[in-house]
């Protein structure tokens, strides 16, 4: 499909800024000259303006014309011609946010709720938004009520609230998988907490069920699909066994489905379809598969639990903000969402896939990764004895960014060869090139290794 004129001349300008042609604080070219250019009326030209200036991206002086902003973040600020391989970075792909679709809801939920914006909303979330999300939620396996339906400020807040409440088993420990993303690490800090080692196929059912007997587990955290960091996903037989366990021990279940609208397998279940009446609690999140800026999560409670988390929600933010609340609502409620997920399935697995054909053809002997249905996250453990930081430290004089996946472990678990990436913000035709970076270099470490090499 062909780019409106007023979307070329929002491409040309963005341009001009990423390649410094266009100077910070510059006078952009005129209206006039413009129209001419792309041979176009002036209106056209102003319409364009206008995106770029709601976007804070330029500004407007009477009398004088449009300058570029002074902070406008351009891509190539590192060096002209330098290939960043970006392979820490792991928000969604900015090409497939639905940034202007978004902003007409936005614009529309501050008509419809303009004046609750100046009161403060209902604890738990905008009613209307939550009968939506449990229409939503239904194609998800995940079938509940409104009443049951919190709104959080990001699916961490909900995490975060849940890890400290006491739950109706009386128990304290938290079991959480190893790895874990490191702001759940962040918050079990000072908590009673055990890990249960994932590796590459998910923990040991065995010695989950030991643990479960005999530790005392408030709740065990689940990523059950998109892992973060491995990409790890339970099969529906795993969930129903795990499921299983829980109840026989009394044993709750956070399940953390934060990336489950990217399943294109419908016939994957997530563990609450096994257990929906209260032992199994729901999360989700809206900012790896929207935009990360909205902070929307939700929760699904079990009745025992709603009137703790609601005086919890209270003493952690109040309520969570109005607008952003009513965006998503438009945006569910009018099929947008809907079609959004359609397109970035389909781009995060073939991500996924050129990642998993980039390993097995280049990663040498002895490196251990994991082959995840989609480009946000996977591991690679190094041959022994290489360190993940001093892989890091070389790979930044090559351009490749990527991170060790220390703040992920639990101290008993730690490890210090093994890194995480993903290919979220890697073009496709990039990907290849990075991973073969990173085999080179892994490879020149075994060589030196071999050959008592010592490293700094």
């Amino acid at each position: 499909m062909s780019r409106a004129k007023f979307e070329e001349i929002i491409h040309h300008i963005e341009e001009l800024a990423e390649s410094g042609e266009l100077k910070l604080g510059s006078r952009l070219p005129s209206i006039r000259s413009l129209a001419d250019t792309f041979s176009c009326s002036l209106n056209t030209v102003i319409k364009a303006y206008k995106e770029l200036e709601f976007g804070h991206k330029i500004y407007a002086v009477r009398k004088s014309g449009y300058y570029l902003v002074e902070d406008f973040p351009y891509k190539k600020q590192r060096g002209a011609g330098e290939t960043i391989y970006d392979f820490l970075s792991a928000g969604p792909d900015k090409h497939a946010m639905p940034y202007l679709d978004y902003k007409h809801c936005m614009n529309q939920a501050i008509d419809r709720y303009k004046e609750d914006m100046f009161t403060y909303s209902e604890l738990l979330g905008l009613f209307s938004l939550r009968e939506e999300l449990a229409r939503h939620l239904r194609d998800l396996q995940v079938f509940t009520t409104p009443e049951r339906i919190a709104v959080t400020t990001g699916s961490q807040q909900a995490l975060h609230l849940l890890i400290r409440l006491p739950f109706p088993n009386g128990k304290q420990t938290i079991l959480t998988e190893q790895p874990a993303h490191p702001s759940f690490i962040e918050s079990l800090k000072h908590q009673p907490s055990a890990g249960i080692d994932i590796g590459r196929d998910g923990p040991d059912l065995q010695e989950l069920e030991t643990i479960f007997q005999k530790g005392d587990i408030k709740f065990f955290y689940v990523v059950s699909r998109f892992h973060n960091p491995t990409g790890h996903g339970y099969t529906n037989e795993e969930k129903r066994k795990i499921v299983e366990l829980a109840e026989r021990y009394d044993v709750y279940i956070l399940e953390d489905d934060y990336m489950g609208d990217l399943d294109p397998d419908l016939k994957q279940d997530p563990m609450f379809a096994y257990q929906p009446n209260g032992r199994v609690i729901y999360t989700k999140s809206f900012s790896k598969t929207l935009l990360p800026g909205l902070r929307l999560g939700l929760a699904v409670l079990p009745l025992e639990l709603i009137e703790r988390f609601t005086k919890a929600k209270f003493a952690a933010d109040v309520h969570t903000p109005v607008i952003t609340q009513g965006a998503l609502e438009i945006y569910l409620k009018n099929g947008m969402f809907a079609a959004h997920i359609k397109k970035i399935r389909k781009l995060y697995r073939k991500k996924g896939e050129m990642l998993r054909q980039a390993y097995q053809t280049l990663m040498p002997d002895g490196t251990i990764y994991t082959c995840p249905p989609s480009g946000f996250y996977s591991t690679v453990r190094l041959p022994s004895p290489l360190k993940a930081e001093e892989l890091i430290q070389r790979l930044k004089e090559k351009h490749v960014s990527v991170q060790s996946t220390k703040s992920m472990y639990l101290e008993a678990f730690m490890r210090h060869d093994e890194l995480r990436l993903s290919v979220s913000h890697v073009e496709d035709d990039m990907i290849g090139g990075g991973v073969a970076l990173m085999a080179e270099t892994i490879q020149e470490m075994m060589i030196e290794r071999k050959k008592g090499v010592i490293w700094r």
